[in-house]
């Protein structure tokens, strides 16, 4: 985190204090405490204020309440200079708060108690992988009755049959509208050969499936086929396969042997085996077979090693032979469509504990599909507090009219429409069909699926979504107090910093002149204390102690005495310091004057140090270098007051002393 972001973080924790937080009962609450300027503040504001910022203060005196009734002071001070600089009407400053103000909404968009049931549940399946196939029968998430209905029977069909015994696989090359079900030959130019799935979906687990269709599974036992399950694609008739304990990360090693139109899979199953055959017998040897045989370029430098990975990341094959492993233990070969694998199971790391995932799983909730269910509760809750009505009969009449000139994103309006009417109404305002109308010439996109009366009814219900948010959105602040607070700690806070910026920490760093003047007058608060420099030799060679100790006694420079350490030798490193009192153990011991010598044996590395003195430094004033930062420091804190001062003639405090009184005399 950069100074500048550490600052705008300290500024806008400061507001947090600065805001009230509880209420006070007493009779002189709502009078006021202090003006400034033309503002008044009450007592209320003031109390409130200060205990939230002293609430884990076990004594309040009146002494504190003076101290901290200043620092209130200043801060308003600075917000209304800030204000009357028109600061918060700047771009840069209304998108900032802006975008605060977006993530602060977000939870008034969504039902909690939901949310943190679909992270519970989340949580819960992630404890488990799935290895499913499913038949599809599409059907479009806004299909007419009569289709649906066409759809779900047609799936019923299928697992009818399924029940009976038929060969899942072979129903869904027959029945399956996804096409990855059935072979596909070559076609040139355009696709490859594919060798269809059969509806076979490997293995997966929470979020990596549409919500609908993850719920459909993980209700299903192992062994069982589902009842037909709708999701915006369709009907899904799902197969469990199996239901193991998640592997999470998975941490996997091979040594691969891809498959050549030149070789017989015979051969090259006999020449897996072979291998395999030899890595059991010698598993110590791994790295060396990889070398040997593995054509896997990309690992074999790292010992045949993947990526990490998770189970829908890689072929289910793959996962089914990693799954019967240990750490350490390696699988009979596993046939792929890229070849085989002699598969090497490193290490797994299953989902961490429930609290630690939990931060995790609410932002992917949030954007998951399952997110539509909480704000979709929100929505009706939203609805119901403002009194929502709907015209259906001029809705219903308007979507008839649609013609196919919508989903080829083309709809322009019909002249003939008395667009005036009211379609619905939230609270006291009335949406009028002309704005629907507009929203669809906004928002309109190509279909491919959709009926034009289908897609109309679509749009209609995110431009009531729309409306409905933007409604409650302008209504926050009046609604609920602890989001307008919030909101305003997030506007005092940006506009401190931008203040505090432009008039002190700024001007600070740009006055060169004025910075050193100020290290000039207050040279006495940046001294050394008494220093000495040192040269400090480090050995781990006993032998070669005494002689180092020898040498030192003489008047050497410290690049002769690096000299002769590496004309001899020696095992030795050799390096100039300056310490100041306590910063060195060692030489804390010994007399500070010229010449001294003194050696400290290490216990913990074994090492000896020889420290020599060779210039004993008294107190001094630190150079303007040296103390840069704390003087720069200083000097902000310099413009600060005298920029307060300023701030007081501008806009002169006066406090009611009779009201500071009794809020002292209630504590």
């Amino acid at each position: 985190m950069t100074r500048k972001q550490i600052r705008k973080t300290w500024l806008i924790a400061l507001c947090f204090m600065m805001m009230p937080s509880l209420l006070m009962a007493q009779s002189y609450a709502k009078k006021t405490l202090l003006t400034i300027g033309d503002k008044k503040i009450t007592a209320e504001e003031f109390v409130e204020t200060y205990e939230k910022n002293n609430v884990k203060t076990e004594v309040i005196d009146k002494k504190n309440i003076d101290e901290y009734l200043q620092l209130f002071i200043d801060f308003k001070l600075k917000v209304t200079e800030a204000e009357s600089l028109q600061m918060d009407t700047v771009p840069s400053f209304i998108k900032e708060l802006k975008n605060y103000r977006e993530q602060l909404a977000k939870p008034y968009f969504s039902n909690d108690e939901i949310t943190e049931e679909l992270v519970a549940e989340a949580y819960g399946r992630m404890q488990y992988d799935l290895n499913a196939a499913h038949i599809l029968i599409k059907c479009d998430a806004n299909a007419l009755p009569a289709d649906t209905l066409e759809a779900y029977n047609k799936a019923m069909k299928a697992r009818e049959r399924a029940i009976k015994g038929e060969d899942f696989g072979a129903l869904a090359v027959e029945l399956s509208e996804d096409p990855s079900a059935r072979d596909m030959e070559e076609i040139p130019g355009v696709r490859r050969a594919y060798t269809g799935n059969r509806g076979e979906l490997g293995y997966f687990t929470a979020f990596d499936m549409v919500y609908p269709f993850e719920t459909g599974a993980y209700n299903t036992a192992e062994g069982e086929i589902s009842m037909p399950i709708r999701s915006d694609f369709g009907y899904h008739i799902i197969k469990i396969n199996s239901k193991t304990p998640a592997s999470g990360l998975i941490r996997a090693a091979h040594i691969f042997l891809p498959i050549d139109e030149n070789t017989v899979d015979s051969v090259l199953k006999n020449k897996a085996n072979n291998i395999y055959n030899e890595v059991i017998s010698k598993p110590e040897n791994w790295s060396e077979f990889v070398r040997k045989y593995s054509e896997d370029r990309g690992t074999i430098a790292n010992n045949g090693v993947l990526s990490t990975f998770r189970v829908n990341q890689i072929v289910p094959e793959f996962i089914t032979a990693v799954k019967s492993l240990q750490p350490g233990e390696v699988a009979k070969p596993v046939k792929t469509n890229f070849g085989y694998h002699i598969v090497k199971l490193i290490m797994t790391t299953p989902p961490s504990d429930f609290e630690t995932e939990k931060p995790r799983l609410e932002e992917r909730v949030q954007r998951d599909m399952r997110g539509k269910i909480s704000e979709e509760i929100a929505m009706k809750r939203i609805m119901k507090e403002n009194g929502f009505k709907e015209n259906t009969k001029v809705k219903d009449e308007f979507i008839a009219t649609i013609d196919s000139s919508l989903i080829m994103a083309q709809y322009v309006g019909n002249d003939e429409i008395n667009a005036e009417k009211v379609i619905f109404t939230i609270g006291k305002e009335k949406y009028l069909l002309q704005d629907f109308i507009d929203y669809i010439i906004d928002n309109q996109r190509r279909q491919g699926f959709l009926t034009p009366t289908a897609y109309a009814y679509e749009l209609y219900n995110k431009f009531i979504q729309e409306k409905v948010f933007e409604y409650e959105d302008s209504k926050l602040e009046e609604k609920y107090p602890e989001f307008r607070t919030l909101v305003q700690e997030y506007h005092d806070g940006i506009l401190l910093f931008s203040l505090m910026e432009d008039q002190v920490w700024n001007k600070a760093m740009e006055d060169t002149v004025g910075l050193q003047e100020f290290y000039e007058r207050n040279k006495g608060m940046y001294m050394w204390d008494d220093r000495v420099r040192v040269i400090s030799v480090t050995s781990n060679d006993k032998n070669n102690v005494e002689e180092l100790m020898t040498v030192l006694c003489n008047d050497i420079s410290i690049d002769s005495l690096r000299t002769y350490i590496n004309n001899n030798n020696i095992q030795a490193s050799a390096r100039t310091f300056v310490y100041q009192k306590g910063e060195n153990v060692n030489a804390e011991t010994m007399e500070w004057k010229e010449g001294v010598i003194n050696k400290f044996e290490s216990s913990v590395d074994n090492t000896t140090q020889i420290i020599k003195i060779i210039e004993v430094r008294p107190a001094e004033p630190k150079a303007f270098k040296e103390a840069k930062g704390l003087i720069t420091s200083a000097y902000q804190a310099e413009l600060e007051t005298l920029w307060l001062q300023q701030l007081k003639e501008k806009y002169p405090v006066k406090v009611n002393e009779k009201i500071l009184e009794k809020i002292k005399n209630n504590y």
